[in-house]
């Protein structure tokens, strides 16, 4: 009997892609290949791919040549947004043999019938904006981590119904797509089962979830129907955009106790005037009223956001207007994105770009701040005892424990290894820069 055909995932860009690498991995699995840990030699290597920004192409095409480089004689496939949006230049590359589309990522266990590598490759990538469902992949409990973590994620949307100025997202991920309620269930019941207690719902645009359903729901019902599952400790939302936050959609995330005191609200411009520009479906006065309330109604509320740097047409006075507006508001962390030209985007043919300089100038600052802002949430934590998810890997550098709050701080403590994956409290006593630390108080079962 032969062995089965290894393959190494090699996954690059969002929490969403990660997921996507673990569904193809499960579905790989089930038809008899063996998935080994990225960096291995292996007979297929696989890189998913990321084309949000110009630094994420430079980053794909390193994984490849690097893959390419170390395992020559590998069956080589590449899928993920950027062979999604340019697949010929996927194609182009030397060592390259097959090219997956987004879509298509499912069927990559048909896809790998054969592995005779040729003189071109083959490319099976369909038009995204023709994709009407989700797929369903298997969830397997044991490849729930993303990586080492005691987190797992779970795939509830894909695609995205806006037409932002600057974001080629809508051509790698076509439009909205729904999975469907009872599946999510099933799928979140499987990890909590698994010993998962924290579970995040992810997609492209998860606030428009279910609209594409018949019959249509919502997050918030989907939410709702989540809160019961036994084992679940802590429920997460990715992403999402401050005018999908409905008066439901508030009161769930406010009220009911699974919810994680945690949310991720996308900025991307503190001016109103280049927010416009960028066509995104909100305005500063909105996203400050949400932000109030949301942290009037959640003692501790964790609150990242993102924020794009150097978008054309950004003057002086907008940026400025950014640093003010996240300078008054509660964020623990900030996302900072410098722009650039993503090809086919309205923003990319605009008028008014900003220099390179100029961007990297005030991306530091924004990072500054958004560093102050951090540091400032950490602090306000010291001497006090919170609850943790125990992470399955000990931090690399000390090799200590890691531990997650429920509203997203990262701490680190000594203590007996095999926590991984069950909750302690944990008292908060320095922060030190990006790292904040702590002493083990007890542990749960």
């Amino acid at each position: 009997m032969s062995a089965p055909v290894t393959v190494a995932l090699t996954t690059l860009g969002c929490r969403l892609n990660q997921v996507e690498s673990q569904e193809m991995g499960a579905l790989l699995e089930g038809r008899g290949f063996r998935v080994v840990p990225a960096g291995s030699h292996a007979q297929v290597h696989v890189v998913n791919t990321c084309t949000v920004t110009g630094r994420a192409d430079f980053s794909d095409r390193q994984a490849i040549r690097r893959i390419t480089r170390e395992d020559p004689g590998a069956f080589l496939v590449v899928t993920g947004c950027f062979a999604q949006t340019d697949p010929d230049a996927v194609a182009a590359l030397p060592g390259v043999d097959l090219v997956v589309g987004n879509q298509e990522k499912y069927r990559l266990p048909d896809l790998l019938d054969s592995l005779v590598k040729r003189p071109r490759p083959a490319v099976a990538v369909a038009d995204i904006r023709q994709a009407r469902a989700l797929p369903i992949a298997p969830v397997d409990p044991t490849r729930g981590r993303t990586g080492a973590r005691s987190r797992a994620f779970v795939k509830i949307q894909d695609g995205c119904q806006h037409r932002c100025a600057f974001c080629i997202v809508p051509a790698a991920r076509g439009g909205s797509r729904s999975q469907e309620p009872k599946v999510v269930l099933d799928q979140v019941r499987a990890l909590a089962e698994a010993g998962y207690p924290d579970v995040t719902l992810t997609g492209v645009d998860i606030g428009h979830y279910g609209w594409d359903l018949y019959p249509r729901t919502s997050l918030a019902a989907l939410v709702r129907s989540l809160a019961g599952v036994d084992g679940l400790r802590w429920l997460r939302l990715s992403s999402v955009l401050p005018s999908y936050f409905t008066a439901d959609l508030i009161d769930a995330v406010t009220t009911l106790p699974v919810v994680a005191p945690h949310l991720h609200l996308p900025l991307q411009s503190g001016s109103d005037r280049v927010l416009r520009l960028m066509r995104r479906p909100y305005h500063t006065g909105m996203y400050r009223d949400l932000v109030h309330r949301l942290a009037a109604a959640i003692p501790g509320l964790g609150l990242g956001a993102d924020v794009i740097v150097g978008h054309p047409g950004e003057t002086v006075e907008d940026f400025e207007a950014t640093l003010a507006l996240v300078a008054s508001l509660p964020f623990s962390y900030l996302h900072v994105f410098a722009y650039s030209d993503r090809k086919g985007t309205e923003a990319a043919r605009r008028p008014g770009h900003v220099p390179a300089a100029v961007i990297r100038e005030r991306s530091q600052r924004l990072r500054r701040l958004g560093r102050d802002k951090s540091h400032a949430f950490r602090r306000a934590l010291v001497g006090r005892a919170s609850q943790v998810l125990v992470l399955d890997a000990p931090d690399r550098p000390t090799g200590v424990l890691a531990g997650l709050t429920s509203n997203y701080v990262e701490v680190l403590f000594p203590g007996p290894q095999g926590l991984g994956r069950r909750m302690a409290t944990v008292e908060i006593t320095e922060v030190r820069g990006d790292r904040t630390y702590g002493r083990l108080v007890e542990t749960h079962t």
